[in-house]
């Protein structure tokens, strides 16, 4: 018999165990309910959300790059352009997961693509990565490089993706209206940054199925593709040949006359506003906008750490501001067209009217006198006279005829005190008086400077705007550079059209305005004369302005707008030369400098435009005219030939019935009255000849000098003149001391010397 005491002990285990089995039914039971919550939550409330994650653990994604749409000038050349292109990039992870040899790899990418070996090894770090890029928008060339190397060796943690590349075909060609894009490929500046919504594209998308470690999975063919849609299309008002010759020939100018701070020039459509060329030079390359030119380098050097790269980044920017629409500068006599104009729409003086120039003239409000740029004064004048003067002291007094008021309602009428509103960004804003002080009549000296052009601040493109609307009838056009964008189908998205934003002046006054214009570059002693361009009809004026407080002393702008044809304007130039250097000792004007420039632009530009040669009888005698192919005929019917129209004399050298050869070669292009010498069993000389220095001769020192050495002459500028003593050579197509073919035809470009014509200051 048990116990009591044991008794116990063993109903006390027995509760025990009760108690505890008790415990673990009800924590089952707890447990159970708090799995069969979450079960629930999982299987049944978030079914959706669960199953999304899951798919998203075996999907993976690749882009799909849109390629940027394409700029054109107006013609549909290509100006910018997207090329295929690839980024190579590495997985870590998979290195990982295959066991590969990151220094192996990493000594074979460096070798073709140029990459630092040590910056690789260090990607190859992130474990857990599955993209580390090495290198983007290579060319095809480097890329097969790349995906031989990853072939030939069985490496699988190498890739290459799609992608494309911006490309310039011209290079430098309008590089400060086309702009760039930076290494995403998003726009930067010029209309690659101004239209970056039209440009841009949406890229599209490829979703595979993979396994959890990210290879795509075997039995599952899974994949979902969305196109990238590409970016539309713009069409600029650019026209590509006439760029070519903008720039070409404000090259030449910058060359020639040591210009230190570059230059600027703009091509417009008087009619419509559209831009046809625009300039700032120097220029860089958009294909590596990077690079600074050679004498920006040679400010930097010395500079080391966060100098270097504040010099290096100004450096940057200065090269890619568009000045032609960014900077500000004084015009000068330029802007007396627009104080004739409003004169003579007033009805305040007329063809008729009378002006006296004693060198000097006080106006109200200024202690000294303004004077004159030709100190001793031009004397007695008329209206057109004082234009081709470029006289200050007439000027003046017509300023003051207009009054203060009225000329300050004139100027907010040509769109001085507002940004033209082009389509490019970093339009700049002119700097005037404030209109209380301009028209205070106790002070009339804002209103006599600005006559003539002085004391105020406009910028190139509201200065040729306002001569076109001057030539166009009088009707204010509104600029712009984009034609239209379109897509890849054609359809037009955005069109820009021609656009009248006021009319300013009556079509009479225009008319009068050009005529007189005409006479600057056409007449006696004017000081555009060297922007004539034999038969064509040109009018201009011309500036000399000072940087006051912008630099040295003997800093100035010198430039010229021109229009043509007169008699019915359809194209506007303005070229401006910043801060020429006086140490060439070369007279530093406009009409010297600027106006040449121009000439050669119209000489190129018209003639493309279309527009149709007409020669005064004083330009039939030195025009230059083509010379004929007379090979392989008869002797006499060869002389017929060249002796029509009086354009050739002609000398024959041998006996032969037959021409075998001629000198100047057919279709060269020579002055009238040029000697072809026609070859009749003869050989031509087989020889070289040494080119002369023609610089600062006459046309008739230059031709003698050209004939006596067996070249011949073409001329481009002033009129040629047998009588004037002041036109001479201001350049040649080769250079002096040039070995040359016999027979070679050299164009000289002749220009007024005459400095007593020319503006120094105004």
């Amino acid at each position: 018999m048990p116990s009591k005491k044991g008794t116990a002990v063993q109903k006390a285990n027995t509760e025990i165990l009760r108690r505890t089995l008790s415990l673990m039914i009800v924590c089952g039971i707890l447990a159970f309910i708090v799995l069969g919550v979450h079960l629930y939550k999982i299987q049944i409330r978030d079914h959706d959300y669960y199953e999304q994650k899951a798919i998203e653990q075996q999907l993976r994604e690749t882009t799909i790059n849109a390629s940027r749409g394409t700029i054109y000038d107006r013609n549909m050349k290509i100006l910018a352009m997207s090329a295929s292109a690839e980024t190579v990039f590495i997985s870590p992870a998979e290195l990982r997961m295959y066991n590969e040899d990151p220094e192996f790899i990493s000594r074979g990418l460096s070798e073709i693509l140029g990459v630092d070996y040590d910056s690789l090894m260090k990607k190859w770090e992130d474990t857990h990565s599955w993209y580390k890029t090495v290198a983007v928008k290579i060319e095809k060339e480097l890329a097969d490089k790349v995906r031989a190397f990853k072939n030939e060796n069985n490496i699988k943690s190498i890739h290459l993706e799609v992608d494309t590349k911006r490309y310039y075909p011209y290079s430098s060609l309008a590089a400060h209206v086309i702009g760039f894009v930076g290494t995403d490929n998003i726009g930067l500046y010029g209309i690659e940054a101004g239209y970056e919504d039209y440009l841009k594209g949406t890229n599209g998308r490829i979703i595979r199925a993979t396994t959890s470690n990210g290879t795509d999975m075997l039995y599952t063919k899974f994949e979902d593709y969305i196109d990238a849609k590409n970016g539309n299309n713009v069409i600029l008002t650019i026209d590509a040949n006439i760029q070519y010759y903008l720039e070409k020939h404000l090259q030449q100018a910058i060359d020639d006359y040591a210009i230190r701070n570059g230059g600027m020039g703009i091509v417009m459509n008087i009619k419509t506003g559209e831009i046809l060329a625009m300039a700032t030079l120097g220029n860089f390359d958009l294909n590596n906008y990077q690079e600074i030119s050679d004498e920006a380098k040679e400010k930097l050097k010395g500079l080391t750490g966060d100098e270097y790269l504040k010099g290096l980044a100004q450096a940057q920017i200065n090269q890619w501001r568009n000045r032609a629409i960014s900077d500000t500068y004084e015009p000068g006599s330029t802007f007396k067209i627009f104080t004739l104009a409003i004169a003579l729409e007033e009805g305040l003086v007329n063809e008729n009217s009378s002006f006296y120039c004693g060198g000097a003239v006080d106006v109200i409000g200024r202690d000294t006198p303004i004077h004159c740029w030709k100190l001793g004064g031009h004397g007695s004048q008329n209206l057109a006279e004082a234009v081709q003067h470029s006289c200050n002291v007439a000027f003046v007094n017509i300023g003051l005829k207009i009054g203060a008021e009225t000329f300050y309602e004139y100027m907010e009428a040509l769109g001085f005190f507002d940004k033209t509103g082009i389509d490019l960004i970093g339009e700049g804003k002119s700097l005037w008086w404030d209109r209380a002080i301009f028209t205070n009549p106790k002070n009339l000296s804002q209103l006599a400077a600005a006559s003539f052009g002085q004391t105020f601040n406009i910028t190139p493109l509201q200065l040729i705007t306002a001569v076109s609307a001057v030539a166009n009838d009088g009707k204010l056009m509104k600029p712009y550079v984009v034609s239209k964008v379109v897509d890849n189908d054609g359809n037009v998205i955005k069109a820009n059209e021609p656009k009248v934003v006021r009319q300013v002046i009556s079509e009479e006054t225009s008319r009068k305005v050009c005529a007189i214009l005409e006479t600057v570059v056409d007449g006696g002693e004017s000081t555009g004369r060297n922007a004539y361009v034999a038969g064509y009809r040109i009018g201009g004026k011309t500036a000399t302005s000072e940087k006051v407080g912008q630099g040295n002393d003997d800093d100035y702008i010198v430039s010229f707008v021109g229009i043509a044809p007169t008699d019915d304007p359809e194209i506007a130039v303005l070229i401006l030369l910043d801060s020429p250097d006086p140490s060439t000792g070369i007279y530093i004007s406009g009409g010297i400098m600027a106006a040449p420039a121009v000439g050669r632009v119209f000489a190129d530009v018209l003639p493309y435009w279309g527009v149709k040669t007409v020669y005064k009888d004083k330009e039939l005698a030195t025009i230059n005219v083509t010379v004929p192919n007379v090979k392989n005929m008869g002797v006499e019917e060869a002389k017929a030939e060249l002796q029509k129209d009086k354009n050739f004399t002609v000398r024959v050298v041998g006996n032969g019935d037959t021409v075998t050869d001629q000198v100047p070669a057919a279709n060269a292009t020579v002055t009238k009255g040029t000697e072809v010498i026609i070859y009749a069993g003869e050989s031509k000389p087989n020889v070289t000849v040494t080119v002369p220095s023609l610089y600062g001769k006459t046309y008739v020192q230059a031709k003698s000098a050209l004939e006596a050495a067996g070249l011949y002459i073409r001329t481009t500028g002033v009129a040629a003149s047998t009588t004037s003593d002041t036109i001479v050579v201001s350049a040649q197509s080769i250079a002096a001391g040039a070995e040359v073919p016999f027979g070679t035809v050299v164009e000289v470009t002749l220009f007024e010397s005459d400095t007593s014509l020319m503006e120094t200051r105004g």
